[in-house]
């Protein structure tokens, strides 16, 4: 049993270490946790992986030196490095690979592989150790979007993903095309507060068909909006509230769909995109009655480390453990994953796709 996890995450552009401390059997408790955001990437709308690869090589070991200082715990106490070994960027995830792998074999301590996605479902439980499956779970992000059925912890059974665009992605891209920046999610939220939720009716796709998702075509709605709009500085909160309306009237609608197809009394939101505090409402307010709705904070939800050293020391208190070929994989598939053949409208599309 590791009774001190060192996580590492560096999968697209935040470089994260966390220590995680437990005593036995019992969940551990985060005991310090870094989180260095790239801010380089706003100038140009989006990530450069080529910078982020870069940023991450020169961070990596002030933040994890950070980390075990804001544990107060030395390296010599920790007994196995978790490591973020994909989906994401290529070059991002070599970076934290090889840095952990080098930690690892240096110090003799115990390496775990970790995939980003189950990283995001145990996010939660950091902040809720008496969470457990079954649930159903919601992952939004910039590059996923899919409804899982999670009867156990490492059993995941596929309902259903996005067919083209994902949640985050859709408002990245709504939100440079409305001249807000990058990244899109909080601004275009601020924004969304302030608009008119009847000024704009923007297309729900596939909002009363199974369990899988578009958004490619709500995002050229809002482009031709935003195009013969006549004055763009009036309109983009009521264009923000539109999108943001459409968006989470999709993602909510298809989480109660799931959690009646399954029976399940609980519901998680995970990724980036459950940042947000309405996506947070408004499921609490949709399930209200049929299923709590587990979520974790805001900066255990975005990329970071504690959720790769909390799914990490799950998997090594089952005795699991990587050897040093351990390798980065942009196109990790997530472990026990099973596409769900009973459910209407699944598909075989893969869904660990970045």
């Amino acid at each position: 049993m590791a009774d001190v996890v060192l996580g590492i995450e560096t999968s697209c552009d935040e470089t994260s270490a966390a220590v995680l401390v437990a005593n036995g059997a019992a969940p551990p408790e985060l005991a310090g946790l870094v989180i260095l955001s790239q801010d380089i990437h706003q100038v140009f709308g989006g990530v450069v992986p080529e910078l982020a690869s870069r940023a991450h090589l020169s961070t990596l070991p002030a933040v994890v030196d950070r980390a075990l200082e804001q544990a107060g715990v030395a390296f010599g106490a920790v007994d196995a490095v978790a490591v973020t070994a994909g989906p994401g960027l290529a070059g991002a995830l070599l970076v934290g690979v090889a840095y952990a792998k080098a930690l690892a074999y240096a110090g003799d301590r115990d390496l775990i592989g970790v995939h980003h996605l189950e990283g995001h479902l145990f996010a939660a439980a950091i902040e809720d150790p008496e969470l457990a499956p079954p649930f159903v779970a919601l992952l939004v992000s910039g590059g996923h979007t899919m409804l899982l059925d999670v009867p156990a912890w490492g059993r995941y059974r596929l309902l259903g993903a996005t067919r083209d665009d994902a949640a985050g992605e859709a408002f990245d891209k709504v939100a440079t095309l409305l001249g807000l920046g990058y990244p899109g999610g909080p601004v275009i939220e601020r924004l969304a507060a302030t608009g008119d939720p009847a000024r704009f009716n923007f297309p729900r796709p596939m909002r009363d068909q199974g369990f899988e998702f578009s958004f490619s075509g709500l995002k050229t709605a809002v482009l031709h909006a935003a195009r013969a709009s006549s004055d763009l500085e009036r309109d983009r909160p009521h264009l923000a509230r539109g999108f943001q309306d459409a968006v989470l009237d999709v993602l909510v609608t298809k989480l109660a769909r799931a959690v009646e197809h399954t029976g399940y009394r609980t519901a998680l939101l995970g990724g980036g995109v459950a940042c947000s505090r309405a996506l947070a409402a408004r499921a609490a307010e949709r399930l209200s009655g049929s299923a709590r709705v587990a979520v974790a904070s805001p900066r255990l939800n975005a990329d970071n480390a504690a959720m790769i050293a909390r799914a990490g020391w799950w998997r090594l208190a089952r005795g699991e453990r990587s050897d040093f070929t351990l390798d980065a994989r942009a196109d990790l598939p997530l472990p026990g994953l099973e596409i769900g053949e009973s459910v209407p409208n699944s598909t075989s599309r893969n869904p660990n796709s970045p």
